[in-house]
């Protein structure tokens, strides 16, 4: 770790303080987050024994929750825990269990429980009590957009002179140069872990921009008219060379524009069918032979050989990874201490590639289901319980349909690559605010029962 990567990791705190100070709070963690999930050095950070890691997914939960205690710790009050909380409690303690049961002992799952936390309960603790609401959504929306729109000329500049922004401002390099070199030019890291964290960014603020746009939610911004700036953002998206994120793209287009024309959130809650599905497969040993089989062959026709190859790679490490989970299926092996070995190659595996099968192993079938319970059942309840799909296109509810699609469509990409990112556990916290929130709920559902009721109005006046 360089010295800048050091500054700029200590830096971060006041940097927050300031936040806190210069703009309302609900501002300042949206900036606090995307900001340095945009712009903190990769693999930089500081390791203490038994305490968590004070790294780039953690500096943003440290840094808030100080900034919490000194400018708001009122806000702390207003949390009252619900039935929604219940899958991220859970997840953020199973690591206590899965460490006993595996053997590391009390102290390792102690130490487990805490990273836990701080990476995924804290963000989404911070979304339940300070984005809570519509306002709060909207809000978050537009910085995810706005964070995308930062991003451009960062990535226009990499497509063109190569992955050396990381180089250049923080002296190293943070992962293996070879994997920027797709179809025949580069693919954009600039401050992420790889390209693919790019390209899931990229598709989550292009989609809510066009969302945005669509429903009128936002004109213009700086004075430029929204069409102009999402037709840019979507290009350069474009242009990232992200096969799977083009993939989500679609979909998510597909799933949203099927709330505006059919006036149904059917395609969302199918896709949420086809995630457990995969889930349930691949616990119980169902997914495999000629299932995978077409998926690659499907793959190989929408797009090379090559892409075909790493997803099969994929696959033959899920089924040796979850041959191992299965002997101990409830709570898992535990982070440290296990080894996989592919008998028929002689391979061995200590960490993986999906986050799916990294919560398998670690945590059992309580973790895994527990991790995406925390983050999909705020959304399922979004659609059901709160705001159906014949609303999403409503100026008022569009930021926070577009974002419970963004975050489904992290957790489906979550089933083949393993990138946390804070700002989404922070969107799956804020929604889960806003099912809670049963005030906001009516209140909008009043302005639409009122608006319905002067065009019934309008009508049978005009009838007369």
């Amino acid at each position: 770790m360089t010295p800048q990567a050091q500054l700029a990791m200590l830096a971060w705190i006041p940097v927050v303080l300031f936040l806190f100070v210069r703009f309302p709070a609900q501002k300042a963690v949206i900036i606090g987050f995307i900001g340095a999930w945009l712009f903190l050095p990769q693999k930089a950070g500081f390791y203490f024994p038994g305490l968590p890691d004070y790294d780039r997914v953690s500096a943003v939960s440290y840094s808030i929750l100080l900034a919490t205690f000194v400018f708001d710790v009122g806000r702390f009050r207003s949390f009252k825990f619900s039935w929604i909380d219940i899958p991220m409690l859970i997840w953020c303690l199973c690591p206590l269990a899965s460490s006993i049961t595996s053997g590391l002992g009390a102290y390792d799952g102690m130490s487990a429980v805490l990273d836990q936390t701080i990476a995924w309960g804290v963000p989404y603790f911070l979304g339940r009590i300070y984005l809570n609401n519509l306002r709060g959504l909207r809000l978050l929306a537009i910085g995810i957009f706005i964070g995308g729109l930062v991003y451009v000329p960062l990535c226009l500049f990499e497509i063109r002179m190569s992955p050396q922004l990381h180089q250049m401002v923080y002296g190293y390099f943070p992962h293996m140069f070879a994997q920027t070199i797709r179809y025949g030019g580069f693919r954009p890291q600039v401050f992420m872990t790889h390209g693919l964290q790019v390209g899931i960014w990229m598709m989550s603020a292009s989609l809510i921009g066009i969302w945005l746009w669509q429903a009128g939610v936002i004109k213009q911004l700086w004075g430029i008219p929204m069409s102009w700036l999402v037709l840019v953002l979507s290009i350069t998206f474009v242009l990232l060379k992200s096969t799977g994120a083009w993939f989500l793209m679609a979909l998510g287009v597909a799933i949203l524009f099927s709330a505006k024309w059919f006036r149904t959130a059917l395609p969302f809650f199918l896709t949420i069918v086809i995630i457990f599905s995969y889930l349930y497969g691949g616990v119980t040993g169902e997914f495999t032979g000629e299932k995978k089989d077409g998926i690659l062959q499907f793959v190989t026709t929408l797009t090379d050989e090559s892409r075909a190859g790493s997803l099969g790679a994929r696959f033959n490490q899920e089924e040796v990874l979850g041959d191992l989970a299965r002997e101990r299926i409830v709570f898992g092996h535990g982070k440290w201490g296990w080894v996989a070995r592919d008998e028929e190659t002689g391979k061995e595996y200590v960490a993986a590639d999906s986050l799916w099968i990294l919560g398998f192993t670690h945590n059992g079938v309580v973790g895994l289901f527990s991790l995406y319970l925390a983050m999909l059942l705020p959304v399922i309840s979004f659609g059901v319980l709160r705001y159906p799909g014949t609303t999403w296109f409503h100026p008022k509810v569009a930021p926070a349909a577009a974002l419970a699609v963004v975050v489904m469509l992290f957790m489906f990409d979550s089933l083949l690559n393993a990138h946390p990112t804070p700002t989404y556990m922070l969107a799956s916290g804020a929604i889960s605010g806003l099912v809670v929130n049963e005030t906001q709920t009516q209140k909008v559902k009043g302005n639409r029962a009122a608006a319905r009721r002067s065009l019934a109005q309008k009508r049978q006046h005009q009838h007369n």
